[in-house]
């Protein structure tokens, strides 16, 4: 005699998945404050904004694996995550603007691009999920490497040629930002055909 299939519980929004992506929010406004606190000097404000914007952008991973792990994936939890990074990696870069250490047009070309993917998803969520871009793993990495090293003051430490390597990999970022943007749009317009030919 088969037995009947116990429900699966649905995880509650409240879990620890969620809380740590919730932190990382609340620390942003903390990290942008000890940066244009510190108005370029490089001094110790400087330091704890660095470290502050490293450990919030490594706990990325975090709570997404610890989310699979224990069944704790929710709906708001996949909204937050996203708006996190954003406010992370979105506050650092205008904040480096602000204080002249990185050029308006650099900010503006990322932050139109992941702010506009981000709302394109949310919105085609309602019909259908349209697959990651292929390369946006290595672009959040870019990004996030990108922004911790122009943020740690290590030409104070090793001399000028350290400017020349935070600029090459800020490149690379915004590169890897700019194709990965026209990589998911062709995807989205792929899969808007194929539902259209199905139809």
């Amino acid at each position: 005699m088969a037995t009947p299939l116990t429900p699966v519980a649905r995880a509650g929004n409240w879990n620890l998945p969620n809380l740590i992506t919730i932190v990382r929010i609340l620390l942003a406004p903390l990290f942008i404050w000890l940066l244009l606190a510190d108005a370029g000097q490089d001094g110790a404000l400087r330091w704890a904004a660095a470290v502050l914007f490293i450990l919030a952008i490594a706990t990325d991973g975090i709570d997404g694996a610890i989310a699979r792990r224990n069944n704790q994936v929710t709906d708001l939890g996949k909204l937050l995550d996203p708006i996190a990074d954003k406010v992370l990696t979105g506050g650092a870069l205008v904040s480096l603007s602000i204080l002249g250490e990185l050029w308006w047009w650099v900010t503006i070309v990322i932050l139109v691009r992941e702010i506009g993917i981000t709302v394109f998803r949310f919105v085609m969520l309602r019909d259908r999920v349209i697959p990651a871009s292929r390369g946006g793993k290595l672009k959040t990495v870019l990004q996030s490497v990108a922004i911790s090293l122009a943020l740690v003051p290590l030409w104070l430490l090793l001399g000028d040629w350290v400017y020349w390597l935070n600029w090459s990999i800020m490149a690379a970022a915004l590169v890897a930002t700019v194709v990965t943007g026209i990589d998911y749009l062709l995807a989205a317009r792929r899969e808007n055909r194929g539902a259209a030919a199905a139809s």
